[in-house]
């Protein structure tokens, strides 16, 4: 049964999609079945993983609206083992066409868990806000992986994301748990890197990641070439790191790998 992973953080410019491209690949990589799911209306990461977000017959916003099966929205990617449920613009309108559906939160989670059982991994790109998309993501999701920029405003807004998981835990999924953080965009040149990294951990109390992102200048020039950064520049920093945390993802929990 396939783990459901939804990459969330109301902070625009965290690396979002930059983790969600990423970390799904290189779990590909390594031989696990993966499908992204893009739920954010910019579509950014359906388009960095070289599928064209205008021209692709059914996406995520059909799929929510209910014209057409998940099964139709699957399409495959250049990338073996990596399938893609793709997202545009139109997803935007979506949260208001939703109003007055019933049990509208549930809605990628019902479609979501007919297909679950053919992958490994469900990675699920949020958008940059709490809204009706983030939602049906959380109360679909296994847990929440939480990226976090290495920058002075850091834990703003964070607490007003562990708040609205509390709530979705309350109220919608139970079952939902923070997967983890993991730290973004790090510049080993700057001590402000190294102080934001020392306060997250001094006030959360949750999981976070070893592997710690690097600002890289090959991860910010993948996306426009429509390639994850283990294909663009598969010995750049960008890449090692990408590979050890879908390593930590892979084994997370195993004692023998902590």
């Amino acid at each position: 049964m396939g783990r459901i992973i939804a990459i969330a953080n109301q902070k625009g410019g965290v690396g979002k999609t930059t983790t969600s491209i990423n970390l799904s690949a290189c779990l590909a990589e390594i031989g696990q079945k993966v499908l992204t799911v893009d739920i954010d209306p910019q579509g950014n990461t359906t388009s960095g993983l070289g599928v064209d977000k205008n021209t692709v017959e059914n996406n995520v916003y059909d799929l929510l609206l209910g014209e057409c099966s998940i099964e139709d929205c699957i399409v495959e990617t250049e990338i073996e083992n990596q399938s893609l449920i793709a997202s545009n613009v139109n997803l935007a309108g979506a949260e208001i066409e939703l109003i007055g559906i019933d049990e509208k939160e549930y809605i990628l989670k019902k479609a979501l868990n007919k297909v679950r059982k053919q992958y490994d991994f469900i990675i699920i790109d949020c958008p940059p806000s709490l809204n009706m998309l983030t939602v049906n993501a959380l109360t679909a999701a296994d847990t929440v992986l939480v990226p976090i920029q290495c920058e002075y405003y850091a834990l703003e807004g964070l607490s007003q994301l562990i708040h609205t998981i509390e709530l979705v835990q309350d109220r919608l999924n139970p079952e939902l748990e923070i997967e983890g953080v993991v730290f973004t965009m790090y510049d080993a040149r700057t001590n402000l890197s190294l102080q934001v990294v020392e306060n997250v951990k001094g006030y959360l109390h949750q999981t976070i990641y070893k592997t710690i992102i690097p600002r890289n200048v090959r991860l910010a020039e993948a996306p426009s070439h429509g390639l994850p950064i283990n294909l663009y520049d598969t010995r750049s920093a960008g890449a090692e790191s990408y590979r050890l945390l879908a390593q930590e993802v892979l084994h997370k929990g195993e004692e023998e790998w902590q």
